[in-house]
């Protein structure tokens, strides 16, 4: 019975010793959740960062941008969140709010890779939310100007405009040259952000005392819906929907499109050879010179949740360092958001990338609440119905507050009660 015991207790060991050592061989393993194609392309960065850190391992899962938002929400909900994820710039609000995200500011003071300053200012501004900084800025986007530099030459301008009067006048012209059939200017109205750059140029917020209601009464905004409405009312612009734009910008139906950084691969490809000097890109105008435009993109952000903290904050490190950012933007051509990576050759000798360069300097974030998606999408149904002469500019900015009102009224009653504490 002894001898049975003995030889119980010893198989009990072994198998105890064998589990520690599958748990010390398998080390560290991370979770991480990225959106759409750089879900699929940031797995090519991840054996040289598990190399340079031995025992951590991560599992990257790409999810589609569509489902992205609601796998998130029930990953939170279910405790089952990545350790470290992607995060659309404009959902971290939503994602602090709800506590599920853990602050970077002390990992940023002692890390010698992320240096604040070498970021667009910007675009980091979209990752600070009541005070503290919740993710790190992984790419960026925002919104220029492509035009077809010949069609302004030949309407008598030589450089882009850079005022809000010079673009109107430039475009008075070219719609002069190419006739009644022809535009100016396109606008599709399914796209929210061009008139959105246009009212971000303002010294006026879009929401008010402390982003409780909305302010789209301000003389700012309207003013930049008057000139994003008068596009359409002097005909600059089509109202009809265009089934391919670089078709038709190739063939001069439109001169000027204000769109973002994916179209420069686009043009390069859908334009044809002997039309390839003929478009270019610049900083959007402004009311008194160059101005303002949308702060897009996403960024890494860390779980509250996460067991991991440390090895999680060197994953986002490692990704965030300008040669993994220059590899990043080799695989994908998303931008990055560090100016270093901007004077590096690729980028610093892309003559179309460098109105981007520019624009980056001068974007600005939306607001930084949960439901400004939300208010984004009523502020687009709303100018639709300006352009089609349904509403006056005044009017859509009364319905635009009254809508805004409406859905930050959750808002109220939390600040009021955490107020009232």
């Amino acid at each position: 019975m002894t001898r049975l015991v003995s030889i119980a207790l010893l198989l009990s060991l072994v198998a105890l010793l064998s589990s520690c050592s599958q748990r010390q061989e398998q080390g560290v393993v991370l979770k991480f959740w990225a959106m759409g194609r750089e879900g699929e392309v940031v797995t090519a960065l991840i054996p040289e960062f598990e190399r340079t850190h031995p025992g951590v391992r991560v599992e990257v899962q790409q999810l589609p941008w569509t489902a992205a938002h609601e796998k998130l929400l029930t990953a939170f909900a279910g405790e089952v969140m990545p350790d470290v994820f992607q995060l659309g710039n404009t959902w971290i609000p939503e994602l602090e709010v709800l506590n599920a995200l853990a602050p970077l500011d002390g990992y940023v003071a002692a890390s010698a890779v992320v240096r604040q300053d070498d970021y667009f200012p910007g675009i980091w501004d979209t990752n600070v939310v009541n005070g503290r900084l919740w993710g790190l800025p992984w790419y960026v986007d925002t919104r220029v100007m492509f035009y077809r530099q010949d069609m302004l030459k030949r309407a008598g301008f030589n450089t882009p405009p850079q005022t809000w009067a010079g673009w109107m006048k430039a475009m008075t012209a070219i719609k002069r040259m190419v006739g009644p059939d022809n535009y100016a200017i396109l606008l599709p109205s399914d796209e929210f952000e061009p008139l959105l750059a246009l009212a971000l140029q303002q010294d006026e917020p879009l929401l008010r005392n402390g982003d409780r209601y909305g302010n789209f009464r301000s003389a700012g905004f309207q003013r930049s819906l008057q000139l994003y409405a008068d596009m359409y009312a002097q005909k600059l612009a089509p109202l009809n929907r265009i089934t391919n734009v670089y078709h038709e910008f190739g063939m001069g139906y439109v001169s000027f499109y204000i769109s973002g950084p994916w179209n420069m691969g686009e043009f390069k490809r859908r334009l044809p050879a002997e039309q390839q000097d003929k478009w270019m890109t610049a900083i959007l105008p402004g009311p008194a010179g160059p101005a303002a435009s949308v702060a897009g993109g996403s960024s890494l952000v860390l779980a509250a949740s996460s067991r991991h903290k440390t090895e999680a904050w060197q994953l986002i490190e490692y990704l965030s360092r300008t040669d993994s950012m220059a590899r990043f933007n080799e695989l994908t051509g998303d931008l990055p958001p560090r100016r270093s990576n901007w004077t590096l050759p690729k980028l610093a000798q892309d003559v179309y990338a460098r109105a981007f360069a520019q624009q980056f300097e001068r974007v600005r974030p939306t607001p930084k609440v949960p439901e400004w998606e939300q208010i984004a999408t009523e502020m687009r149904l709303v100018a639709e119905r300006v352009t089609h002469g349904e509403l006056t500019v005044a009017q859509a900015a009364e319905l635009l507050d009254a809508k805004a009102d409406h859905i930050l009224e959750k808002r109220r009653w939390m600040l009021a009660r955490k107020e009232a504490r």
